[in-house]
């Protein structure tokens, strides 16, 4: 049911870096109407966002508390071995949810944000 996400921001150049980094992927920076994104590509859809890092002033702040979203990776533990030279915190390396449901690993990006992970294997 998620159609989209956003993830604030304070610097859209460093979290930029860092999330291209963690996830060996590139974000396309836009500006719409003076609000900065930074769009996370569509592995399943070429052109089009699944969601955005944003910098919207006050509007936005980057937090460790409410919302937390789970990116989806094949091994989490390639993905959390990239997050601290990249510039975060991990909170927790890759441990299993149960054998049904895989593995999970949470970290605190660039920006501040409690970020999750989660894959099968």
């Amino acid at each position: 049911m998620v159609a989209w996400f956003e993830i604030p921001v304070i610097d859209i150049s460093r979290a930029k870096v860092f999330y291209e980094k963690v996830f060996e992927i590139k974000i396309s920076l836009q500006n719409l109407e003076g609000v900065q994104m930074g769009w996370f590509p569509n592995q399943k859809q070429v052109g089009v966002a699944t969601g955005t890092l944003i910098y919207a002033g006050e509007h936005y702040k980057p937090s460790t508390d409410g919302i937390l979203v789970y990116f989806s990776c094949n091994d989490v533990a390639n993905e959390i071995s990239r997050v601290e030279a990249a510039g975060g915190k991990i909170l927790s390396d890759k441990k299993q949810i149960s054998k049904d449901h895989g593995y999970m690993a949470y970290f605190i990006d660039s920006e501040g944000n409690r970020i999750a992970l989660h894959s099968l294997k």
